[in-house]
């Protein structure tokens, strides 16, 4: 399978998961509305999808998959399931007692996460209880990343990415069904996302179980004490933990910027959280859809070559990634920066959700526009780093970077209120993207490729044609008043962004860009 096939296949997959998810929000939206509950629910549920991505999809699969490949390629299929087996029986131990502590500790990490909350006693108690509920999910996804890992560095990519799907499913099937019947016994209907959330983990476990069978690497966990020494006795565990160490921080000072933008947003107008939350999750269409599976397909690659010491293959990969990156992120970006208000309007100006929050999701959705690209290109280099098992410089940068955009918080945030705190994890994302690139660079680990200057120009051109017809499409049309023209709304947004699309890409084949060349690879 080459490397743009691989890397279709978990974009399709994860379009699903977005497209699910987006029917999940717009449902949550128009059910549920804004207020101090839903702002309750997003923080509860953002502090297990925290350790989720700290543990489980953040430290841990750096740290493991790049270990992961080298190990098959040096000790075969036997040392692989070795490591499978020792890795998996540690991580199960490690998270049963985790989850414990976290459900003990949960008034604890809501006033961490969102102190301001307090100010409606109701809305705190809410979402420390949601939290008890739902904080077993990182066990569950911490597990679910360590059979992705497996599956991906086989290339066995279809599983894993289509796993988030089910998540969507059970949120789905939760507002649908739960909701109501949590209404009918008296119990405040949001609560019934809970539920949701812990069936979505289970079934997103379930299904990597038999994929693993298949490749005869479904981990054997040891239960006893001597289990746990024979684990941790093996020198490619304790490689994957000294690795997990600074990955752990890098991945952790990500979240803990996260943390302290939701802390800062708990203490302004009441929405901010969840006008991030949907905002976010518009941006997550082109962040996963390109970086996410960039990074899946390209990380057990550059681990592979890394290992048999293929530095010329290992720098075309990274190119290659590059160049998609430019190709489909720069026009992302410009659309969501002139042309938010009608993706707004239409998959959430529905129901509860009304014109005042469209403007204010608006305007955080074209914060995070303006750091797209960096969003996106992290995504592929840093695996650059990981593959080497260089977790030490990522996690500096992060570091640095979250200094800066808590510097440019204390200076934006007065001004620009919620706004702000998605155009702070922008602008970092791009100063942090920058300085990846420029190590790569340095280090002779990356040597661009020739033609990146007429590349770019080609890009640039399509863009420019893409931009100025999605500007006249939203100056053009009343969004907000075609409210209660449903379908017409939904036909002229899907009407302007294909027509977009397509003006870009005949744009760039007339400019001579030779899409077949990167499809190829």
């Amino acid at each position: 399978m080459s490397l743009f096939k691989s890397a279709s296949t978990v974009s399709l997959l994860t379009l699903a998961s977005r497209i699910t998810g987006l029917i999940r929000d717009v449902l949550m939206t128009s059910v549920f509305g804004v207020s101090a509950m839903t702002d309750a629910f997003y923080v509860a549920f953002r502090i297990p999808n925290l350790f989720r991505r700290v543990f489980g999809e953040g430290a841990f699969s750096q740290a493991f998959v790049p270990v992961l490949a080298a190990s098959r390629t040096e000790r075969g299929e036997p040392g692989a399931k070795a490591l499978v087996d020792h890795v998996g029986t540690l991580l199960t131990w490690m998270l049963v007692l985790f989850c414990a502590a976290g459900v003990i500790g949960a008034p604890l990490m809501v006033w961490a996460m969102a102190s301001g909350l307090q100010k409606n006693p109701d809305s705190f108690e809410a979402a420390v209880v949601m939290t008890r509920w739902m904080f077993p999910y990182i066990g569950f996804m911490s597990l679910v990343a360590l059979a992705g890992g497996v599956l991906n560095t086989w290339r066995k990519f279809a599983v894993p990415a289509a796993a988030p799907v089910l998540l969507n499913v059970a949120l789905i099937l939760s507002i649908v069904i739960g909701a109501p019947w949590f209404r009918r016994l008296g119990i405040e209907p949001i609560y019934a996302q809970c539920a949701g959330v812990m069936l979505g983990g289970l079934l997103q476990l379930a299904l990597q179980i038999p994929a693993l069978r298949k490749l005869g690497m479904m981990p054997r966990i040891g239960l006893g004490l001597g289990a746990i020494r024979t684990a941790w006795a093996d020198p490619d565990t304790r490689r994957v933990a000294r690795l997990m160490l600074p990955a752990l921080i890098g991945v952790s000072v990500a979240q803990i910027s996260l943390l302290i933008n939701t802390q800062i947003a708990s203490h302004l107008a009441t929405g901010s959280v969840s006008w991030i939350t949907n905002a976010d999750r518009l941006m997550e269409f082109p962040t996963a859809l390109l970086g996410v599976a960039l990074g899946v397909v390209l990380m057990p690659q550059l681990a592979a070559a890394r290992a048999a010491k293929d530095d010329a293959h290992y720098s075309a990969m990274l190119d290659w990634g590059l160049r998609l990156v430019v190709l489909l992120s720069v026009p992302c970006a410009l659309a969501l920066l002139v042309f938010s208000r009608p993706l707004v309007a239409v998959l959430f100006h529905n129901g509860a959700f009304s014109e005042f929050d469209v403007q204010r999701t608006t305007l955080a959705l074209i914060g995070y526009g303006v750091g797209l690209v960096g969003l996106v290109a992290v995504k592929v280099l840093a695996p650059g780093y990981y593959a080497k098992h260089d977790t030490r410089t990522p996690m500096l940068i992060a570091v640095v970077v979250l200094v800066l955009t808590q510097l440019l918080n204390v200076a934006l945030v007065p001004l620009l209120q919620h706004a702000a705190l998605t155009l702070t994890i922008a602008i970092g994302a791009m100063i942090n993207a920058l300085w990846l690139l420029v190590g790569l660079l340095r280090r002779g680990s990356y040597r661009p490729e020739p033609g990146w200057g007429r590349f770019l120009l080609q890009v640039l051109a399509g863009t420019a044609a893409l931009t100025a017809l999605l500007v006249w499409g939203n100056q053009h049309f009343d969004w907000i008043g075609l409210q209660a023209q449903r379908l017409h709304r939904i036909g002229l947004l899907a009407a302007l962004v294909v027509g977009a699309a397509l003006l870009y890409f005949a744009v760039l084949a007339l400019a001579g860009v030779k899409l077949r060349s990167l499809v190829r690879r």
